[in-house]
């Protein structure tokens, strides 16, 4: 009799145990199905309207349709349309050449540019070993028409964009020297590198360092830089990251090791409020006075290397207010065809717990470019490397307060917080601007 009774108890413990698994399964499964359906019928109706459209234009539209070409259109308005004004859509030709670029390798002519008030690209640099050094262009000549184009047409991104092409091609270039004399030009596009880090012992034997972009061949130039200036006895360091728009965020933070001392550099906030620590120093550092010149192009990474360098070991700034880009992107996201995406996934805090995004960094010492200087001319006959100089020899006590009066000064506070956008892993954030 006990033996019927305790098999009949188990039994029905068995079937509660059942029952119970089963509703909280049901639950469970209609909370999922509640939240998902909503999200299937955005995605739907989203997939409706494109096919919507896509019918119609294909029945009635007179012309013929590059389907590559379209839905790489489709994807860059989908990208735009985020709103994530940093976010960035490549096609498989772009993120090619973007990986060249962040190789150090480009295949071009081998030139970098600025629209001159006269509307024509003003050569600023020729890079060694590429066409246009072989040709004999030179630094100060413009660059007026491309394949034909009128470069006044023409954005400084156009107009670098139709210098790149693939190795071997060709691009026809209308050119003016420096003296005036008209030239016409068919060049062969061919691989070149360019460097990410210039350097040269100045005057009062003041370390001069300018930062081209961040990227993957930074670290190893910048090392040499500053061991080389520290080894022919410089007494302060002037790094200049006038123009950088930013690059690889683990490339800024090896070089701003290389410099401070031990300290949290870095971190990325995300949209939950969670931050991760991103990059930070060790406790070897370079004690020297540092003086960073910044313009409103010094962006991102770059803007994180000039504010680190002031909170860790007073640095001063010298130039004009940097451009606000606090945020990190992630890497870019590969898709199958070859084509990639780069979204804004955390924004960037620093050291002191502040961010610099949508206001960028005010300066120590505010001087104005001099817009007539010649490209070619020597560095001293620029207004703000002079000034960063000058301040460069006051912090090491080598010239009196009188001599660094040039320029006008604002406060060195380091700009608020703001709010900004969250890249999504810590393990996918390399930071790119």
């Amino acid at each position: 009799m006990n033996k019927k009774i305790s098999v009949s108890l188990a039994l029905t413990i068995a079937i509660i145990a059942m029952t119970v698994t089963f509703s909280v399964t049901m639950i469970l499964a209609r909370q999922i199905f509640d939240q998902t359906i909503p999200s299937v019928q955005e995605k739907e109706s989203m997939y409706s309207k494109l096919a919507e459209l896509d019918k119609y234009v294909r029945a009635n539209y007179y012309g013929d349709i590059q389907d590559a070409t379209l839905f790489d259109m489709i994807s860059y308005g989908y990208v735009l349309g985020t709103g994530d004004r940093n976010a960035t859509y490549y096609t498989a030709k772009q993120y090619t050449e973007l990986l060249e670029v962040q190789s150090g390798n480009i295949v071009g002519v081998g030139v970098d540019v600025v629209k001159d008030t006269s509307g024509y690209a003003r050569i600023t640099q020729i890079y060694a070993g590429s066409p246009a050094e072989e040709l004999g262009l030179q630094v100060g000549g413009f660059i007026t028409a491309i394949d034909g184009a009128d470069v006044k047409n023409l954005t400084r991104d156009n107009v670098l964009t139709r210098l790149q092409g693939e190795s071997g091609t060709q691009v026809a270039l209308s050119y003016m020297s420096p003296d005036s004399e008209t030239m016409e030009y068919t060049v062969i596009r061919s691989k070149y590198v360019i460097p990410s880090v210039e350097y040269q012992m100045m005057e009062d034997s003041i370390g001069y360092i300018k930062i081209i972009q961040f990227d993957s061949t930074t670290i190893t130039q910048f090392s040499k830089a500053a061991n080389d200036l520290t080894e022919q006895g410089a007494t302060a360091l002037v790094f200049d990251v006038r123009g950088n728009a930013g690059g690889l965020l683990s490339a800024a933070v090896d070089c701003i090791d290389l410099l401070v001392p031990k300290g949290d550099i870095v971190w990325a906030e995300y949209k939950t409020g969670e931050r991760t620590l991103m990059g930070e120093s060790d406790e070897s550092s370079v004690d020297l006075p540092m003086v960073v010149l910044v313009d409103g192009q010094t962006a991102s990474s770059a803007e994180l290397f000039a504010e680190s360098l002031r909170q860790f070991s007073g640095a001063q700034l010298v130039g004009q207010k940097t451009y606000g880009k606090g945020t990190i992107q992630a890497e870019p996201h590969r898709m199958s065809d070859g084509s990639a995406v780069v979204i804004t996934v955390a924004k960037m805090i620093t050291a002191n717990g502040e961010s610099f995004d949508g206001t960028g960094l005010a300066v120590d010492i505010e001087v104005a470019p001099d817009t007539n200087t010649d490209a070619g001319a020597p560095l001293t006959s620029d207004p703000q490397v002079s000034r960063a100089l000058a301040a460069a020899k006051l912090l090491t006590g080598a010239s009196s307060g009188s001599e660094s009066t040039s320029g006008s000064t604002s406060t060195g506070d380091s700009a608020p917080a703001s709010d900004s956008t969250a890249e999504g892993t810590a393990s996918s954030a390399s930071g790119e601007e």
